[in-house]
C-alpha cells in the first residue's frame, strides 16, 4: 500500500474503529492533529501510535505546532515564541537571532518527534506588511532577506532534530486583508510586486526545503486561479522558476476560500491535477466521507517518493527522557534567558 493524496484528521483523544477503517484507505496519506485531539502527552503519544500501527508505510501524522498563538499542544510542551520574536531578536543582534531560530525549529521539532509526530507545518515565512490579522505576529519580519535568514536557521534546528520543514503559505499571505479561513482573500498586486514575496522560498530551496503549503490566496493580475488549485503557481513558478522539488501541500480545503470552487471532491481533484502531492481536508467528515466515494483510484510515482522524503529520521534521544538532554536544556535556557515565553507547561 502506497501513500494517498489526502491528509485528513480525527475527532477525539482515540481512535475510534470507523475513523480506524477510513484511515485503511489507500488514498488516505496523512492524518492532522489539533488541540481537541490532545488532553497530555501520553495520551498524544498513544494516540499517534494507534495511527501508525493502522497500516504499512505509516501514515503521516501532521501538527500546526508554529508557536504564538498557533499552538496546538501545550501543556507539557515548552512554551514557542512567536515568529515575529525571531524577528525582533535578529534586529537587535542578527547572529543571535539566527541561533534563537535554529533553536526553536530543534525544540518545536523534538519534542513532536518525542511522541511520535512527523511533521509540523513550519515555518511561516508570509511578510509582515501589517495588513493580514490572520497572519499577524506569526511573520517573522517585513524584510524578504531577514525571513529568508531566520527561515533557514529555523529548518535547519527542525533538521536538527529529524523533521523536515513545511514553509507555508506559497507564494504570500502577507499582502492581504481577509482570512482565507472565513472567506478568498485577493492580491491585486503584479507580478513584479510579489517577486519579494518569494525571496525566503528561494533561499530555503537552496538550503534543501523539503515541504511547501500553498495559499489559498487569488492573484488575479497574475493568474485567474486560487494559488493552491493553480498550475501556474505550482508548476510554473514553485517547480519551474523556483526549482523545488520535494512535497507540495495545500491548505485545508474545507476553508471559505476554495467553498466556490465546487464541492470537496472537486477541491481535491483540481488541487492535485495543479501539482499538489497532498491536499488536506479538516473539520468535515461529511466530506472526507463523499470525497472517498467519489474521488476514484489516484496514483503518482512522483508524489509518492516526495511525501515518503517527508519522513523524519529517528531522534537520537530514547522517548520519554528528551528533557533530560543537554541540547533540551540548553535551547529552553536559550530561549527564556533572551526574554522569550516560559521554557515548559507541566500537565495538571
Amino acid at each position: 500500500m502506497t501513500l494517498g493524496p489526502l491528509m485528513v484528521d480525527v475527532a477525539g483523544l482515540s481512535l475510534t474503529t470507523d475513523e480506524a477503517m477510513q484511515l485503511q484507505d489507500s488514498r488516505v496519506g496523512g492524518v492532522i492533529l489539533f488541540s481537541r485531539n490532545f488532553e497530555s502527552t501520553s495520551q498524544l503519544a498513544e494516540l499517534v501510535a494507534s495511527i501508525h500501527a493502522v497500516r504499512m508505510p505509516k501514515l503521516l501524522v501532521a501538527v500546526d505546532q508554529e508557536g504564538g498563538r498557533v499552538q496546538r499542544f501545550r501543556d507539557g510542551f515548552s512554551t514557542l515564541p512567536t515568529a515575529r520574536w525571531l524577528g525582533h531578536q535578529y534586529d537587535i543582534d542578527n547572529k543571535e537571532g539566527r541561533k534563537l531560530a535554529r533553536l526553536c525549529g530543534w525544540l518545536m521539532a523534538a519534542e513532536l518527534l518525542d511522541v511520535g509526530i512527523d511533521l509540523s507545518f513550519a515555518p511561516v515565512v508570509d511578510l509582515d506588511f501589517g495588513l493580514s490579522e490572520v497572519i499577524g505576529d506569526r511573520a517573522i519580519h517585513k524584510s524578504p532577506n531577514i525571513v529568508a535568514s531566520i527561515a533557514v536557521a529555523y529548518m535547519h534546528g527542525m533538521r536538527d532534530a529529524g523533521m523536515m520543514a513545511v514553509a507555508k503559505h506559497f507564494p504570500g499571505h502577507g499582502a492581504v486583508i481577509a482570512d482565507s479561513h472565513l472567506e478568498l482573500p485577493e492580491d491585486h498586486r503584479e507580478y513584479d510586486g510579489i517577486k519579494d514575496d518569494l525571496i525566503p522560498y528561494r533561499r530555503l530551496i537552496e538550503n534543501g526545503l523539503q515541504g511547501v503549503m500553498m495559499a489559498h490566496v487569488k492573484y488575479p493580475a497574475v493568474d485567474r486561479r486560487i494559488a493552491s488549485l493553480s498550475p501556474f503557481w505550482i508548476q510554473t513558478q514553485l517547480r519551474d522558476a523556483l526549482g523545488f522539488s520535494g512535497a507540495v501541500f495545500s491548505d485545508d480545503l474545507n476553508m471559505s476560500a476554495t467553498c466556490d470552487i465546487g464541492d470537496m471532491t472537486i477541491r481535491v481533484r483540481k488541487t492535485l491535477d495543479a501539482g499538489a502531492d497532498m491536499a488536506l481536508i479538516c473539520n468535515n467528515p461529511a466530506a472526507v466521507a463523499q470525497t472517498l466515494d467519489e474521488l476514484g483510484d489516484i496514483q503518482s510515482p512522483a508524489s509518492q517518493v516526495r511525501l515518503v522524503a517527508m519522513r523524519p529520521r529517528a531522534p537520537v534521544w530514547t522517548t520519554g527522557r528528551l528533557r533530560d538532554t543537554a541540547e533540551w536544556q540548553k535551547a529552553t535556557a536559550a530561549i527564556l534567558n533572551a526574554g522569550g515565553p516560559p521554557s515548559l507547561v507541566l500537565n495538571g
